[in-house]
Parts: C-alpha cells; sequence; structure tokens
C-alpha cells in the first residue's frame, strides 16, 4: 500500500472520529435545563493547584445547562489551562424551539448568536446563555469534558476562578450572567461533570 493511500485512510479516519466527538446529539422540545446556575460566595478559599499558575476561588459554582456549541483549543497559554469551551444556554436557552430559530457560533474564545428575528428578548438570550471557559480539575474530568456533544444536557460543579502567573499574565473570571463582550466569559475550575 502506497503511503498516500494510507495517510488519506488516517486523515478520513481522524475526520470521522472528530465529526463523532463533535456531532450534535438530538433532543426533545421543550425547556431541557430549567434551573439557574448556581453562584455562592466563598466562606473560606480552596487551595487549587494548576502547574506554574496561581488559581484562585472567586465563588463555588454550579450549573445545570444545555451544550449550545463546543470549541477545542490546542495552542497558546489559554489552552493550556483550558483546552475547551462550552457555550451554554438554561432556561429557554434550552429549549430548541427557541434554539432552531438562534443561528450560534463559536470561536476566538468567544460565543456568538445571530437571529432574523427573536424568537424570545434579546436580553433573555443574553442573561440565559454563556460561553465558559472549561478547566478539568484533574485528567478524569479532562476526559468527562472531552466526551460532551453539542445537545447534551450536562451538570457542572467547581469554582470561577482568577489564574495569574509570575510574569503578570491574568485571566479572570466573569461573576455575572447577564454581561456581554470582552471579560463577559466564566473561567469555570470543573470538579464534577454529569452528561445526560
Amino acid at each position: 500500500m502506497r503511503w498516500q493511500t494510507l495517510l488519506f485512510i488516517l486523515l478520513v479516519g481522524f475526520g470521522g472520529y472528530q465529526y463523532s466527538q463533535s456531532r450534535p446529539v438530538g433532543t426533545p422540545l421543550g425547556i431541557l435545563a430549567a434551573e439557574t446556575p448556581r453562584q455562592v460566595t466563598l466562606d473560606s478559599t480552596p487551595r487549587l493547584h494548576l502547574d506554574d499558575y496561581h488559581v484562585e476561588p472567586l465563588a463555588q459554582f454550579s450549573i445545570q445547562a444545555r451544550v449550545l456549541g463546543t470549541e477545542r483549543y490546542r495552542l497558546g497559554r489559554e489552552a493550556e489551562i483550558s483546552p475547551v469551551d462550552f457555550a451554554l444556554g438554561w432556561g429557554s436557552m434550552s429549549d430548541s424551539k427557541v434554539l432552531d430559530r438562534i443561528d450560534i457560533t463559536q470561536r476566538g474564545r468567544f460565543y456568538f448568536w445571530r437571529v432574523d428575528e427573536f424568537p424570545i428578548p434579546r436580553e433573555e438570550i443574553e442573561s440565559h446563555s454563556a460561553n465558559m471557559h472549561m478547566i478539568p480539575a484533574d485528567a478524569s474530568v479532562a476526559r468527562h469534558l472531552e466526551e460532551v456533544r453539542p445537545g447534551q444536557v450536562v451538570r457542572l460543579r467547581g469554582y470561577l476562578v482568577a489564574v495569574t502567573a509570575d510574569d503578570g499574565w491574568q485571566w479572570r473570571s466573569s461573576l455575572s450572567r447577564t454581561d456581554t463582550g470582552s471579560g463577559a466569559c466564566e473561567l469555570f475550575w470543573v470538579e464534577s461533570v454529569e452528561a445526560g
């Protein structure tokens, strides 16, 4: 077998695997994640460790939400810390009837949406969805995060954090679900993943 043929087979196989990992799952109609995210102020600060970075927990955080999209990153300092982003929706933003009328994309660590006509008020779209940068607490959590696909409902628990390095570099989580634009994403130290 010529090497070009073998390379072609490997590329097709890899492409098929990538598609199977990112392909949306079928979902029923109706609100699939009714709860609002839960954010709790910390009484005491747990110690979190991440290679050469300093991790400061800002709030305890848990969420049940529908996965609107996933985007994986492999290059850069941020990818070392957070290899995947989830665009998440809850309440009306977990309902297929609403989501079928919203075009959702992710790129460059942002989540974007576009509508021809608003199925729900703009403020509701903004306050019931978010792009979250996932920091796996360990290898097991990292594997579970990699397996999550758009359309699934996930339950995640951990902390919203700020990450800094000795050279002055920093990355800080938003602590609001109603902000938009640069700095509005959650930087989420994930300790538990359940996907259905």
